[in-house]
């Protein structure tokens, strides 16, 4: 096991607390939207908002995805090649047979 300095767990355990306080907050964000006058798309808006920047905290310190940025670009590319080839795969199979029965 790595020895760790009194210094370095007290910044860690700082910024889960930090990390803790924002969830909190935006869980009350959350439930003070629900009780506000704002149409059911604005409402929906909001709230999958501040769930977005909630999951992204969660994701990003407490699964230390915030130093794994070249490996989150690699399997975002991935997605993104998969997502191409799926939705026109389909397209460019059937160029040849349009129009025939």
């Amino acid at each position: 096991m790595t020895g760790h300095s009194v210094e370095e767990i007290k910044q860690e355990a700082r910024k889960y607390w930090v990390v803790f306080v924002a969830l909190v907050a935006l869980t009350v964000i959350t439930v003070g939207v629900s009780y506000l006058d704002l149409s059911t798309g604005m409402a929906v808006f909001v709230a999958l908002l501040v769930a977005c920047v909630k999951g992204g905290l969660v994701a990003g310190v407490f699964m230390h995805l915030i130093s794994e940025r070249q490996a989150i670009f690699a399997i975002l590319l991935l997605t993104v090649i998969f997502f191409v080839v799926l939705m026109f795969g389909p397209t460019f199979g059937r160029i040849g047979s349009v129009g025939t029965s």
